[in-house]
C-alpha cells in the first residue's frame, strides 16, 4: 500500500531529477487526512535548479566555466616591465647635472616653483641661482575668494604663465611643487598645455616629523 501512495510522488521526484530523495524515505504515515513523509537524517534538501545540478564539467561543456587562469599571454609580465626601468634609463643619475635638454644643460635650467596651499596657488619662475623673473598667482589673474583654491584657476593661471614664459624664450623648465592644494598637479598640466616642457618634477614639501600639538576642534 505505502508503494502505491509513493509511487505518483517517485514520479514527480524523477522527473525533477531528484531520485536520490525517494531513497532516503523512511517513513510514511497518515494523520487526519494528511499524508506526511518522514526522511532520513542524512537526506538532503530538494534542489531543482539547473545550475546546481550541473557539475563543474557539465558547466565547462556548456560553455559556462571559465578558469582562473583565463587571462592573457603575458599580460602581468608586461605590466611589471613597463613599471621597471631599465638600468640605463634611471633617472635621475650621476650625470644628470650635465645632461643637455633642449640645448640647455640640467643646472642652467629655469625652475618653476608652484607653491600650492588649500586657499590658492602661487608660481614662480626662477634661474638657477634663485633671481625670479616671473610671478603669477590665481589671486591674480582674478579669481576671488575660495575660487583661488580651486585646481581649474590653477590650470588657467599656469596657462597664462606658460604664454609669458614663451614670449621670453623659456621652453624647458623643471619644476618644484610644495604643498598639497588642490592646484598641486594641475598647475603643472597648464603649464604642457601652453607648449612648456617640463623635464622633471621635484615634491618639496616640508614633513615634520615631531610637529607641535594640533588644535582642538572647532565648535559648531
Amino acid at each position: 500500500m505505502f508503494r502505491k501512495l509513493l509511487l505518483p510522488v517517485g514520479v514527480a521526484l524523477k522527473n525533477t531529477f531528484c531520485e536520490r530523495a525517494v531513497s532516503n524515505v523512511v517513513g510514511c504515515s497518515l494523520k487526519s487526512g494528511v499524508r506526511v513523509i518522514t526522511l532520513s537524517p542524512t537526506s538532503t534538501g530538494l534542489h531543482t535548479s539547473s545550475s546546481l545540478r550541473l557539475g563543474r564539467k557539465d558547466r565547462k561543456a556548456d560553455g559556462r566555466y571559465v578558469p582562473k587562469e583565463m587571462t592573457a599571454t603575458g599580460e602581468r609580465s608586461s605590466i611589471l616591465e613597463s613599471r621597471t626601468p631599465r638600468i640605463d634609463d634611471r633617472f635621475p643619475d650621476l650625470n644628470l647635472p650635465t645632461k643637455v635638454f633642449n640645448g640647455v644643460m640640467f643646472k642652467d635650467l629655469p625652475i618653476l616653483n608652484v607653491k600650492a596651499t588649500m586657499n590658492n596657488t602661487i608660481m614662480t619662475v626662477t634661474d638657477p641661482n634663485g633671481a625670479c623673473n616671473l610671478i603669477r598667482s590665481c589671486g591674480y589673474d582674478g579669481f576671488k575668494n575660495a575660487r583661488k583654491g580651486t585646481n581649474v584657476a590653477a590650470q588657467a593661471t599656469a596657462f597664462t604663465l606658460g604664454k609669458k614664459m614663451a614670449q621670453r624664450g623659456f621652453k624647458t623648465v623643471r619644476a618644484r611643487v610644495q604643498g598639497l592644494g588642490p592646484g598641486r598637479l594641475a598647475s603643472l598640466k597648464g603649464l604642457t598645455l601652453a607648449g612648456i616642457e617640463i623635464v622633471s618634477i621635484t615634491d618639496n614639501t616640508p614633513v615634520s616629523w615631531n610637529p607641535p600639538r594640533a588644535r582642538k576642534r572647532r565648535r559648531l
